[in-house]
C-alpha cells in the first residue's frame, strides 16, 4: 500500500468488499464463473448449491459489481465483472500455502521429539 492516507469510507467500502468475499458459497459462485457466463443452473450444476442459495448470492455479487447480470433472451447470465479478483484470490491462496508448508516445518521438528 502507498503512503497516501485512506479516508474512512474508503476504508468502509473495502471492508464491504472483503465481507462480501468472506462468504464460502460466494467464493464458490465466483470460481463457478471464472471459465466463463453461466445462467443459474449452470452454477448449481458446477457449485452444489440451491437454487436460492445461488440466488442470494448472485444478488449481492451484482449489487456490489463484483458480478455482472446480462440478459439473454429468456435466459439471465451471470459473469465476472472484474477477473482481477481472481489475482486478489491467488495471492492469498500463496500467502497460505506459504503459511501452511511452514507449520507443516514445525510440526514436523516436533514429532522428533515424540517418544516412540
Amino acid at each position: 500500500m502507498s503512503d497516501i492516507p485512506i479516508s474512512n469510507p474508503a476504508i468502509t467500502r473495502i471492508a464491504e468488499y472483503f465481507k462480501v468475499l468472506s462468504e464460502v458459497s460466494r467464493l464458490q459462485i465466483l470460481c463457478s464463473l471464472k471459465t466463463g457466463p453461466k445462467n443459474v443452473t449452470e452454477i448449481i450444476g458446477k457449485t452444489g448449491l440451491g437454487q436460492a442459495n445461488v440466488s442470494k448470492h448472485l444478488k449481492i455479487l451484482t449489487q456490489v459489481g463484483m458480478v455482472i447480470r446480462q440478459p439473454q433472451g429468456v435466459s439471465v447470465y451471470y459473469d465476472i465483472a472484474d477477473p482481477s479478483i481472481f489475482q486478489l484470490c491467488e495471492i492469498v491462496c500463496k500467502q497460505l500455502s506459504v503459511r501452511l508448508e511452514e507449520e507443516s516445518q514445525y510440526l514436523e521438528a516436533l514429532d522428533a521429539f515424540k517418544v516412540g
